[in-house]
């Protein structure tokens, strides 16, 4: 089923392909560009194979910005954590469905604390988790490669799985992000099937210039 709302999509980078070293330069690169938010990976080397970062570079990213800061709990038991990452100053916290056993519950968590809540599916997970908690939910993020790593290509069956998430979504206002391996060839096509929010990381901040790499990204997504 394709998307025919006409929609601007929203570009968010993500900080995991940055350079933590000088992560406030990169930051402000990637902000000359007009990126929609910032999209923040927090690995616990549990739920995915590596470690990232904790709500004090959330809190740090925080005070650099005023650009929304989506927060990708990839670790388990997310429920001990959300009031720490929304205290930090995330915008949307999303969990994966994989890691909460009572989704539900953590997504009224995570609005209560002041935040947007999102759900994550890995590629091999169906849509079909989600119908239950759809009036739960401001965000839906189809992986697009197994979580964990920068870098990875972009897995074909996420188009199709982008499409039978809309069409789940029907009317409701419930923003639907890709995060994996996107790249300018990917954009119209993920756009086409319903994708409002497209996540990119080394295509990016790899860039020689991450300011141009978003605005020719957004280009790519509405053509």
């Amino acid at each position: 089923m394709r998307y025919n709302e006409r929609v601007v999509i929203k570009i968010a980078p993500s900080i995991l392909s940055a350079n933590f070293a000088a992560l406030g330069d990169d930051i402000a690169r990637v902000e000359a560009g007009a990126p929609d938010l910032l999209h923040v990976d927090v690995m616990d080397g549990r739920f995915v194979p590596n470690l990232t970062i904790g709500p004090v570079v959330v809190e740090a990213i925080r005070k650099r910005t005023q650009l929304p800061l989506d927060v990708h709990l990839m670790i388990v038991e997310p429920g001990r954590y959300v009031t720490d990452f929304v205290s930090a100053g995330a915008s949307v916290v999303t969990v994966h469905a994989e890691a909460c056993p009572h989704l539900q519950r953590i997504l009224g968590q995570v609005r209560e604390a002041g935040a947007k809540a999102g759900v994550a599916l890995n590629p091999s997970t169906p849509p079909d988790v989600l119908e239950y908690v759809l009036d739960d939910l401001d965000l839906v993020l189809v992986m697009s490669v197994n979580p964990g790593f920068g870098g990875q290509k972009l897995i074909p069956s996420a188009y199709a799985k982008v499409g039978r998430v809309r069409e789940m979504i029907g009317d409701r206002r419930i923003e639907v992000s890709v995060d994996g391996g996107i790249n300018l060839d990917h954009a119209a096509p993920l756009a086409r099937q319903g994708a409002t929010v497209l996540v990119a990381g080394s295509a990016i901040f790899g860039a020689p210039d991450p300011a141009a790499a978003v605005r020719e990204l957004r280009r790519a997504a509405d053509g």
